[in-house]
This record gives C-alpha cells, sequence and structure tokens, in this order.
C-alpha cells in the first residue's frame, strides 16, 4: 500500500512509525511532513500546498489511503473534497470536526446530547461578556472558540484577570478571528485525562488513557505549552472512572454523531476532568493529540493500519486492539525560551541506541544535518513495566540526545498535577 500522510509535527512521525512497521505499507508519502519522517523507515517528504494539489497527488501516484494528522485540514473540509474526488481518506466530515473546529458548536452539542460537562454561556460581544464576568464565580475558564494551536484556553482566577483575556481575545484579536466569539464555563477541579478512541459512526474504540504535562515548569507551573510530557495509562483513569466515562461521556457522544448523521470515520479525542463528582468533557479533539500520540502508539500492539481499514469499511466492530503490558513516558525536549522567543538551527544529536524511542517534531533537514525548527522540539519515550519504570527509561533516554538548549521537565510521571 501507498499512503499520503497530512501533517508535520511529533504525532506525524509517531503515526508514519508506526504504519511503516506493518507489512501491508509500501510507502508513505508525507505533506510537509519534517526531519523525522524524512529519516524514517518507508518515508518521503514532499511538499503539497493546497487540497487540491494533494488530491491530484493522490490519484497521480495510486495513492491508496490518505491519514489526516493536524485538527485545521480536517475543519476546512479536505476529506468533503478527497471523498468527492472518490479518494480513501481516514477522518471525519468538516461538518463533524466542527465538534473541534468550534467551541460553541461543540458545548451545544454535549448539552443536547446529555454529555456531562461544565456549564457555560456564549459571548459574541466583549462588553456583554465582562459583564457576565463582573457577577461570576472564580476562578473562571474562558476559551476562544475558534481554532488556537491549542493556546485558546485560560483559566482566570479573578475579575481582572479574566478581563484582560477577554480583551485579549476579542478586542485584541489575539488569535486572528479565533477569539471572537468566545466561551465562557465554570471552573472544574480535579484531575485531566486524555483519552484517545477510534470510531466508524456506528462503533466506537477507545485506547488507552493518557495524562498530558501542560505547563511549561516542574510542578505544573508556568505558561501553558503544547504539552511538554504525557504518560500512558493514566493512572487516575481507573475501572470507575472509566465505566463512568463510559456510559456518560463516550455512549453519548457515539449516540449523537449517530443522531445527526455524522460520516466519521476517524479518530475522537476527549479531553476529560476527573473530579470529585465524576467525569466530565472538557473538550473533543477530532484528531490523535500530540503529545498523546507517541505514548499511545507505542504502547499499540496491533497494527494501527488494520484499525484505519476497519474503520473506513464500517467494520470496527470486528476489531480487536492489543496494547503491550507496561507503560509509557514521554518527556518533550523544547528549544530554551520555549513557549515564548526561542533560536532555532542548531544539530540535533540522537544516538542510534535510542532512534527508535524519539519522535521530532520541530526539527528538520539542513545541507544533510538534523537541527532545531520549533518550540517543541522532540519527544523522547520509555517504556517499562510501571509508570516509575518507564520514567526511568525515558530519563536514561534523555542523555542520549543532544542540541543547544536543549530543555524539558524533569518530573514527568511524578504524578503531581
Amino acid at each position: 500500500m501507498k499512503i499520503l500522510l497530512v501533517g508535520g509535527g511529533g504525532r506525524e512521525h509517531a503515526i508514519a512509525w508506526k504504519l511503516a512497521k506493518s507489512s501491508k505499507v509500501e510507502k508513505i508519502y508525507v505533506t510537509p511532513g519534517n526531519g523525522g519522517t524524512a529519516l524514517e523507515n518507508k518515508c518521503e517528504n514532499i511538499n503539497l500546498g493546497t487540497f487540491e494539489e494533494m488530491a491530484e497527488f493522490a490519484k497521480g501516484n495510486n495513492i491508496d489511503l490518505t491519514v489526516v494528522g493536524p485538527e485545521e485540514p480536517l475543519t476546512k473540509g479536505i476529506v468533503d473534497l478527497f471523498k468527492k474526488e472518490n479518494l480513501k481518506i481516514f477522518g471525519p466530515e468538516q461538518r463533524a470536526a466542527m465538534l473541534e473546529g468550534s467551541k460553541s458548536f461543540s458545548k451545544d452539542f454535549m448539552k443536547k446530547y446529555n454529555i456531562k460537562t461544565a456549564a457555560y454561556e456564549v459571548f459574541y460581544d466583549s462588553n456583554e461578556a465582562i459583564e457576565y464576568l463582573k457577577n461570576s464565580e472564580y476562578p473562571i475558564v474562558i476559551k476562544a472558540d475558534g481554532l488556537a494551536a491549542g493556546k485558546g484556553v485560560a483559566i482566570c482566577e479573578n475579575f481582572k484577570e479574566a478581563e484582560d483575556t477577554i480583551k485579549e481575545f476579542m478586542v485584541q484579536d489575539k488569535f486572528k478571528g479565533a477569539g471572537q466569539k468566545i466561551v465562557i464555563e465554570e471552573f472544574l477541579k480535579g484531575v485531566e485525562a486524555s483519552i484517545l478512541s477510534i470510531t466508524d459512526g456506528k462503533t466506537i474504540i477507545p485506547f488507552l488513557s493518557a495524562k498530558d504535562h501542560k505547563q511549561i515548569f516542574d510542578g505544573g507551573v508556568g505558561p501553558n505549552t503544547g504539552g511538554m510530557g504525557v504518560i500512558a495509562p493514566n493512572p487516575y483513569v481507573t475501572e470507575e472512572v472509566f465505566k463512568d466515562f463510559e456510559d456518560n461521556i463516550m455512549m453519548p457522544t457515539l449516540l449523537g454523531i449517530r443522531e445527526e448523521g455524522f460520516d466519521y470515520k476517524g479518530i475522537i479525542f476527549f479531553g476529560v476532568m476527573i473530579t470529585e463528582k465524576g467525569c466530565y468533557l472538557l473538550e473533543y479533539n477530532v484528531r490523535m493529540g500530540d503529545p498523546e500520540t507517541q505514548s499511545v502508539l507505542s504502547l499499540m500492539d496491533s497494527d494501527f493500519l488494520e484499525l484505519i481499514e476497519l474503520s473506513l469499511e464500517g467494520k470496527l466492530s470486528e476489531a480487536k486492539v492489543s496494547w503491550k503490558k507496561g507503560a509509557c513516558c514521554n518527556v518533550v525536549l523544547a528549544s530554551k525560551g520555549y513557549p515564548g522567543d526561542f533560536e532555532k538551527g542548531f544539530k540535533i544529536d540522537i544516538e542510534p541506541s535510542v532512534k527508535e524511542n524519539v519522535f521530532i517534531a520541530g526539527g528538520v533537514i539542513k545541507n544533510d544535518t538534523l537541527v532545531t525548527s520549533g518550540g517543541r522540539v522532540l519527544s523522547v519515550v520509555g517504556i517499562g513495566d510501571t509508570i516509575e519504570a518507564a520514567r526511568e527509561k525515558a530519563y536514561a533516554n534523555i542523555a542520549s540526545v543532544d542540541f543547544d538548549g536543549k530543555y524539558f521537565r524533569k518530573d514527568i510521571g511524578l504524578i503531581t498535577e
């Protein structure tokens, strides 16, 4: 099989690595890809700008399947275009992708199908939003309605912080349109969990739970990032928690997908909060998370391609997903200064013995050398019988990876947040 993989982050390197392991796969073209996919087995990076160019490439090169990594192409309708051209593509249609593309759309969907979530209000006008905040309880959560690269959520401790956030999002237009409409919702106290799953619109199969560490500094302090590390499975997702998630979030979501008539053959990611009052849904993603993917796929024993094929055929009920025993710890190595300003272009050294445990995110090939090109440069994973053993392995592997300004948290897997 020949596969076209859309995207260029750490998630896409992990997907390419996992798909390349399938005996069915002959070649994977990655657009635009990165330095990791450029060096990955069976992979080749290509530059295709528009969805039309991608569709033409798929037709002209006998591509058997296109897999979409990031949310933006999904929310902009790549699946719809490919289907019109009778091309096989894995991902939800544009209408269904609005579950991630619009916070207000997803919250209304949750309300309609009795999915446990925080109380909320939607605002189009900054003055009305500020007025509402005067009588609100704090902390409170403010979310940009549209896509904001994982940075459109603010937890505000008081009215002043909330007012400043509204001005940033709506008046100063920090997210270039994505924050012109906002959702204000109650703050839920608890522990977050990420649960990736695959669906064909009739059946949904959850993957292993994961725990992301969002803040830049140890102990879960400092500004939010795209994610500084992940452990899987999430130790807070007990059998009891999972049953609550299944009954009150996952199955009602599947019902909603069916009732709305969504053409949804793809990944659905549940961001949940585990509270004293049970499991609440924070958000949907309509694609795999980053850096959750690097951990979850590292633990997946099943052939990921076969799962994708069963989803596209509407036969996911026949699938069985098997997992390696134990746990995975994934530590993100970032450029010094991230998530603020940082320098790039530094050579990345990876000892061959740990190559299988490293997924490149912000790295490119320049003059035959792998160099840094982004804030989150790469993920280093470790697998062990327990979270502690996996953690130990991940940090041991980090010693075999180097670049100037390398920064990482020292507490991924020590459950402190």
